[in-house]
């Protein structure tokens, strides 16, 4: 049967867990929300999402050189343990975050981190957008909602497209790790610089 975008919205409003993953999910048990639920569960991806609410205060910082030297990256993520961060696996894991951030330049790590002045100015420019492309008034806000979600994905790490497989969002790949490694993983902050970025660009003569 055919799986809709409501009912991946609402098994991961339950759990907790990435929207492919809910999706798999339902669709394994044929639409039957309940029997979602414990497919998550046996795969131990809703006790994943359980974890992510405990404190990480351990961690590395890793740096990410990209270009002969013409991006750098600096991205801290959290576990809750030092046995975790000194492992190969979660090293691996951090590094590919940081290759993300240095391909894909997000502006922030997750949609809450936006600010709302930044999302007003955003939304406005969509509907200005929107009118000018003759949408009728009466779906602008639906028509916005569904822009905006296009936005997050472009300007926050979480919801991105992973760079090593763009059909899983970088949200979805953290969850993994809260699995494979029992901790709670979280992606803290970064900091991303490009060569010549925010200089003028001088014109020759």
């Amino acid at each position: 049967m055919a799986i809709t975008a409501s009912q991946v919205k609402e098994l991961r409003e339950i759990t907790g867990v990435g929207m492919m993953d809910c999706k798999s999910a339902l669709i394994e048990a044929n639409g039957d929300m309940d029997r979602a639920v414990e497919i998550l569960r046996e795969k131990g991806l809703a006790a994943a999402a359980k974890k992510a609410g405990r404190v990480a205060s351990q961690g590395i910082v890793d740096a990410y050189i990209h270009g002969g030297g013409r991006i750098g990256v600096l991205v801290e993520v959290n576990c809750e343990t030092d046995f975790v961060a000194n492992t190969a696996e979660f090293r691996s894991f951090v590094h590919d975050i940081a290759m993300q951030i240095a391909a894909a330049n997000p502006r922030y790590v997750a949609k809450e981190d936006v600010p709302s002045d930044v999302l007003e100015k955003e939304k406005e420019i969509l509907r200005q957008q929107a009118i000018n492309e003759g949408k009728p008034e009466n779906i602008l806000d639906k028509i916005i909602e569904g822009r905006i979600d296009k936005f997050y994905k472009e300007v926050c790490l979480l919801e991105q497209p992973f760079i090593r497989d763009t059909d899983r969002a970088v949200k979805d790949l953290v969850m993994e790790q809260i699995t494979k490694f029992g901790e709670n993983i979280n992606i803290r902050r970064f900091t991303r610089y490009e060569m010549g970025e925010g200089l003028e660009k001088v014109a020759s003569c």
